[in-house]
């Protein structure tokens, strides 16, 4: 597994050029855990309703839309979806190719001065 390359100020992580918001820090660890266990079952969920439709299952229709609103729920909770957990006025850059960003400069740095991916 490749090494998780954060902006400075921690807010988003960078995955194929791409800024994705990172969890709100100010959750507590138990509360964090709680969440990713959450997350990771609705994730679990949409991969086996990705089979039921496979297999031509009726319901799987139905379970597939639970599953994926189990996930946005709890990607909404920890703060990577929906309301910015920050409170300084920045304006969210989620989901921003980095190279269209305040942050190009700092990731052209760590990449040799390339932009990154297009």
């Amino acid at each position: 597994m490749s090494e998780v390359i954060s902006t400075p100020d921690l807010r988003y992580i960078v995955v194929r050029g791409r800024l994705w918001r990172r969890a709100n820090p100010g959750l507590s660890a138990e509360h964090r855990a709680s969440l990713v266990s959450r997350l990771m079952d609705g994730r679990r969920a949409v991969k086996a309703a990705k089979a039921a439709e496979h297999e031509g299952r009726p319901e799987a229709g139905a379970v597939m839309k639970a599953a994926r609103a189990a996930v946005d729920a709890a990607k909404t909770e920890l703060g990577e979806r929906g309301p910015v957990w920050g409170d300084d006025g920045a304006p969210d850059l989620n989901r921003h190719m980095v190279r269209n960003t305040p942050y190009a400069s700092w990731f052209a740095a760590l990449n040799g001065g390339e932009p990154g991916p297009k």
